[in-house]
């Protein structure tokens, strides 16, 4: 973008992409980033000792402010495509065996008590619409995580006639941000993502709760694969849905953080009133 806007010429855009890819075939071999306040420093210097005065070029018309912005924006939307890739893979093992039963009958339960007859199709499928709808948020959630920022600087743009535009193509965002003090500083996204996070948490809990409770002796609806789970020492009768109890215990970790910001927020807010 800086060579197409005439910022730096064709022999500099060489010689730092160059000197880019040289760098990161030595991180990914080995090189330890050190001696530096953060990433960016460190590429950037690292960058100048290597192709000399070229280097110091690289932080034309960019802050760390929002390089930052721009890390944290394109890491959340890695992390929001891969969880839609798992979701999408964990109903589909549902709808197979939702396929597989349906005509399995079985007691349908409220307040742990038998309520009315159902089928185990019926009951698997409620949590492939559960995991359903939090792909829906999930892509909902990406439409505001997708926003560049870069180019908003510190805080109050550049001079330079640079092309946001061109810069959003080639990263893969769908808007640019309109006011570079937002684009600095918006979180919205991040405990947006988080709250979604914490229903997809609170929907693997109620499952995991199923589970656990379907495998008991009380219920004997479903035995727990050996793979997940572990015996006794002195009760060799016992089987302890472990990965299913962890990931209940895990729920907690996620809602404690949202809650968090929510507490936080509350209290911003008191303080303008």
């Amino acid at each position: 973008m800086l060579q197409k806007c005439g910022i730096i010429n064709d022999i500099e855009k060489t010689e730092i992409i160059n000197g880019l890819n040289k760098l990161l075939d030595e991180i990914e071999n080995g090189k330890s980033i050190e001696n530096a306040e953060d990433i960016h420093s460190f590429v950037e210097n690292e960058l100048t000792k290597s192709i000399g005065k070229s280097g110091e070029k690289l932080h034309t018309a960019r802050s760390r402010n929002d390089q930052v912005a721009l890390d944290f924006r394109m890491y959340i939307r890695d992390r929001i495509d891969a969880l839609k890739h798992t979701l999408i893979e964990l109903i589909t093992v549902i709808i197979k065996h939702s396929e597989q039963n349906l005509e399995t009958y079985m007691t349908g339960f409220t307040h742990l008590q038998h309520a009315q007859p159902t089928t185990l199709a019926h009951y698997l499928m409620a949590y492939a619409n559960m995991f359903e709808r939090d792909i829906d948020r999930l892509t909902d959630c990406k439409k505001r995580v997708n926003v560049l920022p870069l180019g908003s600087c510190a805080m109050a743009t550049t001079t330079l006639p640079i092309d946001r535009e061109t810069v959003k193509t080639l990263l893969g965002f769908d808007n640019v941000c309109e006011n570079s003090i937002d684009g600095v500083s918006d979180r919205d996204f991040a405990v947006e993502y988080l709250a979604v996070l914490s229903l997809i948490m609170t929907h693997l809990s109620r499952m995991s709760e199923e589970l656990i409770l379907w495998s008991t002796t009380e219920f004997k609806f479903c035995e727990i694969s050996d793979k997940f789970s572990t015996g006794s020492s002195i009760m060799p009768q016992k089987k302890n849905a472990d990965m299913l109890e962890l990931i209940r215990g895990k729920t907690g970790r996620v809602n404690y953080w949202i809650n968090r910001l929510i507490d936080y927020f509350e209290r911003f807010t008191a303080c303008l009133q």
